[in-house]
């Protein structure tokens, strides 16, 4: 590497969904902000998205993996071979994977972004194999990465508290805002999802995200009938998102009084969301733990007044520009009804995370992780990653 020059960076985006989802919205924000920027990358991606990163990232070199990689098992077995291969072939002296796992040997030294620590704290949450196969992936890459990136102290405190992390070895890079993808809707935006999710003139509170146990929807489902179930004009819940596999959330919904109205409409359309957060009375998000929380961090750049919990990382996100309750839905019934009885503090609320999400952006995301891989590339040498096999036991 020459002195005063970025290393070449290839960064794997091969793991990012064709739904976009957290790390989709994580990896086109980081490429985004470096598009801007003095950095010499390499990017390979799955071949639907050449044409997309090719764009974003005019001179950095795109190369599309084979098609195979967009099933897991073929991407986990070609990031252990095909990938370090192609860092040869194109010169890395880092690459850089994105979403917990790494190739065990390479010709140049690793970067990791590890994007929570969960698959620890709320293990209850998780299935057996999916649980398990993140905390062996997390503790490899723990061990053999030459830097961890991770996106809010809180997750690098767990690592630490639970794993024994090395702290020096780790770099918290926050997590940005698209200020022209989410932003304070106007009236016409509101007015046509409104029509699309068949509305009308109903208020109602939004949830969007993944349909996993941690996200707590069915408590959320639980708290929110309870909180308007008495009103003249009760506002609707519309939970948007993947479909996940929380089993609960069928049950939590047979038990809604059929006088109030809930919308299940899956995936919204990318430029319907600025008008589905903003346009909401409350963005609820009561999460049992975040390794970020760019939910909420959305929500707040879209002006909607954010309710959630102060686990985890969710605070630094949201600080005092947002409300707090418990993952009960006692506890969110009664904080529910409190923001839904008080117009001005959630008026007071929107405007406060409108500010508050102006901090986060993916500018300053990207200069944390340049930082990252120029020391990485300082320290020298590639590695030769061969797992524990009784670290990989006790995972």
């Amino acid at each position: 590497m020459t002195a005063g020059r970025p290393p070449r960076v290839l960064v794997d985006a091969t793991s990012v969904p064709a739904d976009r989802g957290g790390v989709g919205r994580y990896v086109d924000g980081l490429l985004g902000a470096l598009g801007n920027m003095d950095v010499d990358l390499a990017v390979v991606c799955q071949r639907t998205d050449a044409e997309r990163y090719g764009r974003l990232l005019p001179s950095a070199k795109v190369i599309a993996a084979p098609a195979a990689v967009a099933h897991r098992p073929a991407r986990l077995a070609w990031e252990q071979t095909g990938l370090p291969l192609l860092g040869q072939q194109v010169g890395a002296q880092v690459l850089h994977s994105p979403f917990y796992t790494c190739p065990l040997r390479t010709n140049c030294p690793v970067t990791v972004t590890v994007h929570d620590a969960t698959f620890f704290t709320e293990p209850e949450h998780y299935d057996k194999s999916r649980r398990t196969f993140f905390r062996s992936a997390i503790k490899t890459s723990l061990r053999r990465a030459a830097r961890v990136i991770v996106p809010s102290k809180a997750t690098r405190d767990e690592l630490i508290r639970l794993l024994d992390a090395d702290p020096t070895r780790i770099d918290v890079a926050y997590h940005g805002v698209d200020s022209q993808a989410f932003h304070v809707p106007s009236a016409d935006e509101k007015a046509r999802v409104r029509a699309r999710l068949g509305l009308g003139g109903l208020n109602y509170i939004a949830f969007l995200g993944a349909k996993e146990p941690r996200k707590n929807v069915p408590n959320l489902i639980r708290g929110w009938a309870a909180a308007v179930g008495d009103r003249e004009d009760p506002p609707a819940l519309v939970i948007a998102g993947g479909q996940g596999h929380d089993d609960e959330i069928d049950q939590a919904v047979s038990e809604v009084p059929p006088h109030l109205r809930l919308l299940r409409p899956g995936y919204l359309r990318y430029a319907d969301l600025p008008g589905f957060l903003g346009g909401a009375l409350i963005a609820a998000y009561p999460s049992y733990g975040e390794g970020f929380g760019l939910p909420i961090l959305e929500a707040m750049a879209c002006g909607a007044p954010v309710l959630t919990t102060p686990r985890l990382s969710l605070p630094e996100v949201g600080g005092e520009a947002v409300a707090y309750t418990g993952p009960n839905p006692d506890e969110i019934a009664r904080d529910l009804s409190s923001l839904l009885d008080d117009e001005p503090r959630r008026t007071a609320m929107a405007k406060a995370g409108v500010d508050r999400a102006k901090e986060f952006t993916w500018e300053s995301s990207a200069e944390v992780h340049l930082a990252a891989w120029a020391r990485a590339a300082g320290g020298g040498g590639g590695v030769d990653l061969i797992p524990d096999r009784t670290a990989r036991k006790q995972a």
